[in-house]
């Protein structure tokens, strides 16, 4: 049979299926995705609200990560950079935080910040030196234990974690307690360290569009929604069943295939606002923190302090929200609305939208940065792909797509 008549199916338009279609792609093969929803990104999206970019959740792209750097055209993406520090509220003040190394005009703002100690400063330049010296697959066979215990370990202190360290990573692991192993600490920190974070200049959905974009023999079905996989079939939901060879499951396969029902990942929720304010009060490219324990509000971000591809008439503030809550839409507006005018002095004009996100990231033990190919087989027609399999980032979804297309080539025995 040769290479494009053999039926290849990816379920999931997300990050993972369309790396997974590349891969594919590249070694000759058709293959078809099969995605539930009107369009590409799985959970890395982008909407047009007001002439405002509003991503599905505050998310930013780091370019160090080597699966970005392999697949993505970042020169293309027009990425637009985040300053390397964050702006700490703190009784009624702001205090500047940031790696002057990187900018060295975060030098003077962070000596005099009041954030952390002159030791706590020094145990920074350590961890960077100690993370440079280490490669990503030695950080993730690191013993693992909680972040908080790391940094407890390593000796910051109390000061440094509650101020900076539980607000900033908190936000990017969306949880409070600093429970999120050390092996993704190491691995972010060091990311952070060795690139920048950034926002394409059209939104996150820029991502999956330019993968999108590189697909020449890929088929799209859109609106496609499967009800259930297994050897040689696919049973969508208006009940076509359609013939696989190979299939592909890049969204969580467990109420998609037998016997895995007791298997599902365990997800990470969060919120994400997004405010028109008539005014800023963060001038520069950095991230907003609220290291009070008692506030819904972990970190803001003006979206208008960074070039955009779209632009409303004022400013652009993102909220995220990563502590557990009940509160009904209307009431977290409003109690968000009071923190920001009572901790950062915000006045905001209106709600232009509010994103639950109840899979927002997935929550792991034992973390892996790597995977052979072959241990994305599940079946013997069915392979997996995801994040979930290996740790919660863009570069984990992007190997674990390559790693299960490279399986199927395996299986095939091209």
């Amino acid at each position: 049979m040769e290479k494009k008549d053999q039926k290849i199916h990816i379920i999931g338009a997300g990050i993972s299926g369309l790396t997974a279609a590349i891969v594919l792609e590249e070694r000759g093969f058709h293959p078809v995705i099969l995605e539930a929803t009107h369009r590409v990104g799985g959970r890395v999206k982008t909407d047009i609200v007001g002439g405002y970019q509003l991503d599905h959740g505050f998310q930013v792209l780091l370019t160090a990560y080597p699966s970005a750097q392999k697949y993505l055209d970042l020169k293309a993406l027009e990425l637009q950079k985040i300053l390397p520090g964050a702006v700490i509220f703190k009784n009624g003040q702001k205090k500047i935080l940031g790696d002057a190394l990187r900018d060295f005009n975060l030098l003077l703002p962070t000596l005099f910040s009041g954030i952390g100690s002159f030791t706590d400063k020094l145990k920074v330049l350590k961890l960077n030196n100690l993370l440079k010296s280490r490669d990503l697959q030695s950080i993730f066979e690191q013993p693992e234990k909680t972040t908080l215990q790391y940094l407890q370990d390593f000796g910051f202190s109390n000061n440094m974690i509650d101020q900076f360290f539980r607000p900033f990573f908190g936000g990017i692991f969306l949880e409070p307690e600093l429970q999120t192993s050390s092996r993704m600490f190491e691995f972010v920190y060091k990311m952070f360290g060795e690139g920048y974070a950034a926002l394409p200049r059209a939104g996150m959905q820029a991502i999956p569009n330019q993968l999108k974009e590189r697909l020449k023999n890929t088929r799209f079905e859109f609106n496609a929604k499967v009800r259930s996989v297994s050897d040689g079939e696919i049973h969508l939901e208006d009940g076509v069943t359609l013939e696989s060879d190979y299939t592909i499951i890049a969204t969580e396969p467990g109420k998609l295939v037998p016997n895995l029902n007791d298997q599902e990942c365990e997800w990470v929720a969060c919120d994400t606002l997004y405010f028109e304010t008539a005014e800023k009060v963060i001038e520069k490219p950095l991230i907003g923190l609220i290291p009070e324990p008692k506030t819904l509000i972990n970190n803001i971000c003006y979206h208008t302090n960074l070039p955009s591809t779209t632009r409303g008439e004022n400013e652009l503030l993102s909220v995220t929200i990563v502590k557990k809550h009940h509160l009904s839409r209307e009431d977290l507006i409003a109690a968000v609305q009071k923190e920001l005018k009572d901790l950062c002095g915000i006045e905001t004009m209106r709600c232009l939208k509010h994103y639950r996100i109840p899979k927002a990231l997935p929550k792991l033990n034992g973390l892996q940065y790597e995977m052979l190919p072959s241990e994305t087989q599940l079946t013997t027609t069915i392979f997996l792909a995801g994040d979930y399999l290996l740790n919660g980032s863009l570069n984990a979804a992007m190997l674990s797509g390559e790693r299960a297309a490279l399986g199927v080539v395996e299986k095939i025995g091209v």
